[in-house]
């Protein structure tokens, strides 16, 4: 479920991130049972502990994998024992207030009664967050869903399947119901998904094409940013990102990268790590002039650039996964939004200039 990309502002919020299974969950709320806790199911356990909480709703996530004993999932009749460390888990950062249904715009793809792929805009924030308790896609999907009264958007067992950046363009897969949720998860989690990007970097990659293999981490330094550490080092975790060049266009390259794994931010930090930063993407380093000339000139046109496409120039164009239903291979694709459409058309006209 975690996605390149996982979250960027939300991603920030609180709360720690535990891996079940290798995929990454954010803890909502931690018990630890009293020396002298009598033995009792742990839905009742968490039902008197967690005040705007149903029975009803803790089994939903008992049955979604979200409920941890000793770092452990348990069914909701596990009964919880003396010092049992119990966990709230999901694959989402936790909502501080209830999410409300807006009428938000969502330029749908496909839906049918199991799934919906979504192509997300720029500048809209999937989850929310710290500093983002409305206006994200969450709250579109309520108001999409609010006359379906299988869908609740607070239901652990369905909603989005991976996630991506707020300045991330793209597909998402959003799942309709719990089956369709396991399935669409194990299918992220065995890798057997189809994910695409295309990206504006700065400079020509050398190699043209390659893969690259790091440990993938939160950056010490600066909890904002993730960094790489050794492939067969004990601090962060496996990501691997195959990429293409596709043009190349004077002091930029359009590339293409293929998501082996799914690890936040991977890749903007895979391809800075090979000294290729996303074009104008502020959190890597690529708002600042990388390549090119100095002149007032060739400076006049980088900010014009930059104002065509205010954000990290990625784009996730290619969606591929199994039906979680009937099986079938389905593939969707979204061409490139506008604003990078203009950058490249920018950047083919610069580079045509220089080659006359």
């Amino acid at each position: 479920m975690a996605d390149e990309e996982l979250l960027e502002d939300e991603g920030s919020a609180e709360g720690k991130v535990v891996e079940i299974g290798g995929v990454e969950y954010f803890e909502h709320f931690r018990f630890v049972a009293d020396k002298g806790q009598e033995l009792l199911r742990v839905d009742k356990f968490l039902v008197a502990r967690l005040q705007k909480s149903s029975r009803n709703r803790v089994q939903q996530a008992a049955e979604a994998g979200c409920i941890l004993v000793n770092g452990k999932a348990v069914k909701s009749n596990y009964r919880v024992k003396p010092l049992d460390v119990v966990q709230v888990v999901m694959d989402r950062p936790r909502y501080e207030f209830e999410v409300v249904a807006q009428d938000i715009p969502l330029d749908i793809v496909y839906e049918d009664r199991y799934v919906l792929v979504v192509n997300k805009p720029a500048g809209l924030v999937v989850h929310p967050g710290h500093g983002n308790y409305d206006g994200t896609l969450v709250n579109a999907l309520a108001w999409h869903f609010r006359d379906t009264p299988d869908y609740d958007v607070n239901d652990p067992r369905l909603g989005l399947v991976h996630r991506i950046d707020k300045d991330t363009s793209g597909l998402l897969v959003v799942a309709k119901t719990p089956d369709a949720k396991t399935d669409l998860g194990r299918q992220f989690f065995n890798k057997t998904t189809k994910r695409e990007y295309v990206a504006v970097v700065w400079g020509q990659p050398d190699p043209a094409s390659g893969t690259v293999a790091t440990n993938l981490g939160r950056n010490p330094k600066d909890r904002l940013q993730m960094t790489t550490f050794p492939l067969d080092g004990p601090e962060g975790k496996r990501a691997v990102t195959h990429y293409d060049t596709i043009e190349s266009l004077a002091y930029v390259s359009v590339v293409k990268c293929v998501l082996e794994t799914g690890r936040t931010h991977q890749i903007r930090v895979h391809m800075k790590s090979i000294g290729h930063p996303l074009f104008n993407d502020a959190r890597y380093g690529g708002d600042k002039i990388l390549r090119g000339v100095r002149s007032s000139t060739y400076q006049a046109f980088i900010n014009n650039c930059f104002e065509l496409c205010p954000r990290q120039a990625l784009h996730a164009r290619t969606l591929g996964f199994r039906h979680p239903h009937t099986g079938e291979e389905m593939f969707f694709t979204a061409p490139l939004p506008e604003d990078m459409s203009m950058l490249i058309e920018r950047w083919r006209t610069y580079s045509q200039g220089l080659s006359k």
